[in-house]
């Protein structure tokens, strides 16, 4: 792994979800519509929210077509292969020159909700708001008596065998 800070969160984001995705494919449909108060809502509908955020930022920053999809319906099979691409979008997105100040303009097509930012502030808001709803599904699988997957940043780098650790003694 080489790159830019940028590419390693992106990467580490798309690894995350990817992360929390596997540990909910086993679950039942009672298990994925588990409901924690505090949180955003059943962890299937949370993970829908998290795939179609990503693809919606990175639709409103490339404008490709590709990205402007609702995953509202799919199954968690079909989210973790439109993640991938999705990741795969991220890293092409943030492999080329990137202007942080450079504005952006989002239209909601629903209801005609107009947002302009820099494009530094949706990348940030990106990362955010996957890590923030992750935690929630955590959450959500810690209720249910089922260890969720260790989702962190040094994790990552322990599975991308860039980070090392050794306990005391060992």
């Amino acid at each position: 792994m080489s790159g830019s800070l940028v590419d390693v969160a992106f990467a580490h984001t798309a690894w995350a979800t990817l992360q929390v995705i596997d540990a909910c494919l086993d679950l039942s449909i009672e298990q994925l519509r588990t409901n924690v108060l505090g949180t955003r809502g059943p962890i299937i509908e949370t993970l829908r929210h998290i795939v179609t955020g990503d693809a919606q930022d990175l639709f409103i920053l490339t404008g490709d077509p590709t990205f402007d999809v609702d995953f509202e319906d799919l199954s968690l099979p079909e989210l973790r292969v439109a993640m991938e691409g999705i990741g795969a979008g991220w890293s092409s997105f943030i492999s080329s020159p990137i202007d942080p100040d450079a504005m952006v303009r989002e239209v909601d097509s629903t209801d005609g909700y107009e947002r302009t930012a820099p494009v530094a502030f949706r990348l940030v808001g990106t990362l955010q708001h996957g890590t923030d709803h992750r935690s929630q599904i955590c959450t959500a699988l810690t209720s249910l008596g089922i260890e969720p997957p260790a989702v962190d940043v040094m994790s990552y780098g322990v599975d991308m065998h860039r980070v090392m650790e050794k306990m005391p003694g060992g």
